[in-house]
């Protein structure tokens, strides 16, 4: 593979920059049209492939046994994956239960509530499951068509990334297969693509093992120390799966996840909730220090300007941008190293 970053300083070659203006405008263009879910879900499945299809081939040399060891690690990746998402969508539905009893079996954490908050706020709570539900009814008919645009998007975006899993299953298979001599185009296309997967490789697996540790220790607060103090908070469960995929984004997956269990522990008691931000405040304090010790020395980057990266790409771009922002910005800084300019 020919990589541009060894040539000298203002000696770039014209098929490098018509690389590095592709590279742009394609990733520009799945911005704009809401493209981002099959790209990450693509590039998922190629890397872990990647990262997993070396360790087989010692055990099966040759061409044609890796071929078929990424091909069956690509099907078999991808599928999980499938899995994955099947599974997630069970499980909170499983864990919220029948629809029709939700608001009956959250009257009793309002009821809480209603005790420990200001008086300004709980003259906007709901005062049985029937007022609940009417709420719930009047706010679904003012908001129908939005309703059905969110629904038909939803099922858009799940439906690019089951094109995207199978297309990043594909690619991981035929990335292997020997090709002809490439020319100087298609090498530097090939240094970007290369770049911009190893970029998002180190933050989605970096990210991930932050949203892990955050999780268990998020999972030993509501399923331990507090059932230990003789305090069992509402939806537990539900709150630590929500911690683990929020905490996929960098910083701000953090504050998403505290917010709610404060809110939830809220329903509780005030001291409960006192008790749950101290404790959350503490671990958003370990999360900078991982963040900027797992995520920064992966991409040679501060915490600080992965935010203001998400700051700038969600003005852009709104929650996709958020998304996004923590690889694109690992990429850029990966082109900028390489071409020795930071």
């Amino acid at each position: 593979m020919n990589d541009d970053a060894d040539a000298p300083p203002h000696a770039t070659r014209p098929t490098a920059i018509a690389s590095y203006l592709a590279a742009a405008v394609a990733l520009l263009f799945v911005m704009f049209v809401h493209l981002l879910p099959a790209l990450i879900a693509g590039l998922l499945v190629y890397a872990v492939v990647g990262t997993l299809s070396p360790l087989l081939e010692r055990k099966l040399p040759g061409e044609l046994s890796r071929q078929l060891v990424v091909g069956v690690l690509a099907i078999v990746v991808a599928g999980l994956l499938a899995l994955l998402i099947f599974g997630v969508v069970a499980f909170f539905r499983a864990e919220l239960g029948d629809p029709d009893t939700l608001f009956d079996r959250m009257m009793p954490m309002i009821d809480r509530a209603r005790t420990q908050l200001p008086t300004w706020i709980v003259a906007y709570l709901p005062v049985s499951a029937e007022d609940f539900r009417y709420t719930a009814t009047q706010l679904a008919r003012a908001h129908s068509a939005q309703l059905q645009v969110a629904g038909k998007e939803t099922a858009h975006v799940f439906g690019r990334i089951l094109v995207g899993l199978a297309l990043g299953a594909l690619v991981a298979l035929t990335h292997v297969r020997p090709g002809d001599g490439a020319g100087p185009l298609r090498s530097d296309l090939t240094t970007r693509c290369t770049r911009f997967t190893q970029a998002f490789h180190d933050i989605v697996f970096a990210q991930a093992r932050i949203s892990a540790l955050n999780t268990l220790f998020t999972a030993i607060f509501l399923l331990i120390a507090l059932p230990l103090a003789g305090v069992h908070l509402p939806l537990a469960k539900t709150l630590i799966a929500i911690t683990f995929i929020v905490g996929l984004l960098p910083v701000v997956g953090n504050l998403i996840s505290n917010t709610l269990i404060v809110i939830v522990a809220l329903s509780v008691s005030l001291w409960v909730a006192l008790g749950a931000l101290i404790f959350l405040i503490l671990i958003h304090k370990l999360e900078y220090f991982l963040n900027a010790n797992i995520v920064g020395n992966r991409i040679h980057a501060r915490a600080w300007e992965i935010l203001l990266a998400m700051l700038v790409m969600e003005a852009a771009f709104g929650l996709p941008g958020i998304v996004a922002a923590p690889i694109y910005y690992a990429y850029l800084k990966s082109e900028l190293t390489a071409a020795k300019l930071v």
